[in-house]
């Protein structure tokens, strides 16, 4: 049996997320959503999406690119999953060294990875040269089973909405996803600048539910928002939540949420998942005050090429 890697194509998508649900059961995503962000990546990204086939089935899946929105150059991702009953075939490092050497060849000089806290995969990163640097974890909500808090009375002057009534113009959004992702924790942070493709690749994105997303509004300005990304079907995560520098400690996070939590519970959505870095503090105590629980953890890795 002879293990290959090859470029995505788009008869693979059914089976990208088969592999990509079976590795990371707590990741919401459907095969329009892998095409799609293939389809809408920046040309700076240099975005590549590999698969791992083993007499024709796929077994391992990884994506790879620069972080072209990094103020830092030159930094590059690359995150590897194989199917776990299909591990020790030789696909995870194969994958690997291919996703660097087309890194390597884009000018990147670091590579970013994203390894689940085991000890397997962690040993798998070390032997090929990778240190550990960050975690986050994935969280879990039961939305069919377990209770939510009482939805809470909005406070004077904040206005409750939804993404959908931003379809004219969504610039506001942009405006405040760029603010509150400039503050976000991370070994690569985003400056987000280039609102189209901001609408290309985020706004316009089939997982992107606009009618979940909920938006606080004070005096017409957007001040905090939580973005529902789903299946379609029972999953729902949340893709970010974040509040305006100038709006913080008001309990705008937490309103939003709690909307958007609502919302999708009605809408028949059973389970809801969310991310948050290990150092974020406030993030992780406002999930915990949902009831969310951790159910896995990621360690950034990374390894300076050349």
């Amino acid at each position: 049996m002879t293990v290959i890697v090859r470029d995505f194509l788009p008869t693979d998508a059914e089976d990208w997320v088969r592999v990509r649900r079976a590795a990371l059961p707590f990741i919401v995503t459907t095969p329009e959503r892998v095409a799609f962000d293939l389809a809408s990546a920046h040309p700076d990204k240099r975005y590549r999406l590999l698969v791992a086939e083993e007499d024709g089935e796929v077994i391992g899946t990884a994506q790879t690119g620069l972080a072209h929105d990094s103020p830092e150059p030159g930094q590059g991702f690359c995150n590897t999953y194989t199917h776990p009953e299909r591990t020790g075939r030789g696909a995870g490092g194969l994958l690997l060294r291919t996703a660097e050497e087309h890194l390597a060849r884009e000018g990147a000089v670091s590579v970013h990875a994203w390894v689940l806290d085991t000890p397997s995969d962690r040993a798998f990163a070390e032997k090929r040269g990778y240190t550990p640097s960050r975690p986050a974890h994935f969280l879990h909500l039961d939305l069919a089973g377990g209770p939510l808090p009482p939805r809470q009375e909005v406070p004077a002057g904040v206005e409750l909405r939804t993404a959908a009534d931003f379809a004219d113009d969504p610039r506001p959004l942009f405006e405040a996803d760029a603010e509150t992702t400039a503050d976000e924790p991370s070994d690569t942070p985003a400056e987000l600048s280039d609102y189209e493709d901001w609408l290309n690749h985020t706004w316009r994105s089939p997982g992107l539910d606009h009618e979940l997303t909920s938006v606080a509004v004070v005096d017409g300005e957007v001040v905090a928002f939580s973005a529902a990304e789903t299946d379609g079907q029972t999953r729902y995560m949340s893709g970010m939540t974040g509040t305006r520098r100038a709006h913080r400690g008001r309990g705008l996070a937490k309103l939003v949420k709690n909307d958007s939590l609502h919302r999708a519970r009605a809408a028949g959505y059973t389970d809801a998942y969310t991310g948050n870095d290990a150092g974020n503090g406030p993030m992780l105590a406002i999930n915990r005050w949902f009831g969310y629980r951790i159910c896995a953890t990621e360690v950034r890795h990374v390894r300076r090429l050349g």
